[in-house]
């Protein structure tokens, strides 16, 4: 069964950091695009931050410097560590693997992020 769940994501003060983390199951990461994406009530779900198959990285204009995300192909772990943390980064964080140049897009079920003193 192919499947991505999320872990990591909580209750954080404004500065503070969270490492999250996305492990695969029935997929081999090393053949898929690898994403980061976010929804807050009421909005669209937006992507944060990207890594493709041969490790090229690309990240929103709002977590530039902040957020860093990688993956350990061995481990099927795909990572978001999150630094500097603000209220606006508070969202459901979502993993996603897209197997390129296919449709086929996978998603885990969301893990909630939560910036509030």
């Amino acid at each position: 069964q192919v499947q991505l769940v999320e872990s990591g994501g909580g209750l954080v003060q404004p500065g503070g950091s969270l490492t999250l983390s996305c492990t695969g199951s029935g997929i081999d990461f090393s053949l898929y695009d690898m994403g980061w994406y976010r929804q807050a009530p009421g909005n669209q779900r937006d992507l944060v931050a990207r890594i493709t198959g041969d490790d090229n990285t690309d990240y929103a204009d709002f977590v530039k410097g902040r957020f860093t995300i990688s993956r350990d192909i061995a481990k099927n772990t795909l990572y978001l560590q999150m630094n500097s943390l603000k209220p606006e980064d508070t969202a459901v964080y979502y993993c996603n693997a897209h197997l390129p140049p296919t449709y086929i897009n996978i998603w885990g079920q969301g893990t909630q992020v939560t910036v509030s003193s």
